[in-house]
């Protein structure tokens, strides 16, 4: 019995300490976490106004026209990427050009319909992954979740009662109770209600973090990620000096090869090289099919389709969708939702037990001295 209750007694300072020091970061991930939740929603929302332009009874252009006309709207600005919705035929067609600037082009023409500065949502995104601050930003980030992890098993520990006949005093908030009890209750009942999905969303989070998640993923599911198919080079590579012409060629051979997809990116990695996605419909995992060209001569470096996923491929291509709620539509993000602002509060109601236990602790001593 006295072990056991050592054992809880040390399990509460290693929850106490962690909280204390990992709070803050803990409620900040939360909360940018929460407003990302519905990242696509909110575009479709603030966006409705030019993300189409009239039907117009004409067959839109090719990229590499828009591309011309890119270079006559933004002349000298590098394009960084390149976005395609193929739901609509009069869907806009986002550029990426300069430092945060989209410019959203009629798809028939090319005039510009819009120019929009650095997206809010994508400094949310940045805040979430890394705090602004880069790699170190990164490494913070992903310590914090671990920290979180392991509190969130140590709050369980916590949680759970001596007794049996105590397990529903412990599931329910005793609202009627002092501010004292009722803070306590929302930490230690809403924790306990919100931990298990909560475990989901911290270790699917260290997914993205951590190489070694990664494996053990590949290990347990008796597959490995692939890295795609590589392509034949060409003994006599055909070299498109323009960029326009370039990019243009990619992208028409590709959609010609794979049709169906509903949205195509481009985007010029930091390597220099260009990664074109193909985005097809899916209900659980994401369908993509994915392309790399050098981005000097626009040759195929690889390929990844998704009808030769692995199931580690099939993991690692649910796993955002997992992360945010998606996987489960609105009811999920709406869930995602709810459970990302609770645990942002447990670090506050967390700290105010603190609070309470150190003002109770020297009131105690000011009576024995007395």
């Amino acid at each position: 019995m006295k072990t056991s209750k050592k054992i809880k007694n040390g399990v509460r300072l290693i929850h106490l300490w962690l909280g204390l020091f990992s709070g803050v970061i803990v409620m900040i991930i939360s909360l940018t976490g929460c407003m990302y939740v519905f990242e696509s929603d909110i575009r479709t929302y603030l966006q409705k106004e030019y993300a189409y332009v009239p039907v117009c009874n004409q067959t839109p252009a090719s990229l590499a026209a828009l591309l011309h006309d890119m270079s006559k709207i933004a002349p000298g600005k590098k394009i960084t990427g390149i976005e395609i919705n193929h739901t609509a035929p009069n869907a806009t067609v986002a550029f990426s050009a300069g430092k945060g600037n989209v410019y959203y082009l009629d798809p028939y023409n090319g005039r510009l319909v819009k120019k929009a500065g650095k997206d809010y949502l994508l400094t949310i995104r940045e805040i979430h992954t890394s705090l602004l601050m880069g790699e170190t930003g990164k490494f913070i980030i992903r310590w914090s979740v671990v920290i979180f992890v392991i509190m969130l098993i140590s709050g369980l520990i916590l949680w759970f009662p001596g007794q049996v006949r105590l397990i529903r005093q412990a599931l329910t908030i005793k609202w009627e109770g002092s501010f004292k009890r009722v803070n306590y209750d929302l930490h230690n009942v809403v924790g306990f209600y919100a931990s298990g999905i909560l475990l989901v969303i911290s270790l699917s989070g260290l997914y993205f973090g951590f190489k070694e998640v990664r494996t053990a993923v590949s290990f347990f599911s008796g597959s490995k990620l692939t890295e795609g198919k590589k392509a034949e080079p060409a003994i006599k590579p055909e070299i498109i000096e323009a960029i326009p012409e370039r990019y243009g060629k990619m992208y028409a051979d590709a959609v010609s090869l794979y049709p169906g997809a509903e949205l195509t990116t481009l985007t010029i990695r930091k390597d220099g090289n260009i990664r074109l996605r193909l985005n097809y419909a899916s209900s659980w995992e994401r369908k993509r099919n994915t392309f790399f060209y050098n981005a000097d001569n626009g040759q195929l470096i690889s390929s990844k389709l998704y009808k030769d996923y692995t199931r580690a491929d099939v993991i690692e291509a649910a796993n955002y969708d997992l992360h945010t709620g998606q996987i489960f539509g609105l009811f999920g993000k709406i869930v995602a939702t709810i459970i990302s602002l609770i645990s942002a509060s447990l670090p506050v109601t967390g700290f105010i037990i603190w609070l309470k236990k150190g003002k109770k602790k020297k009131k105690n001593a000011h009576r024995i001295k007395a």
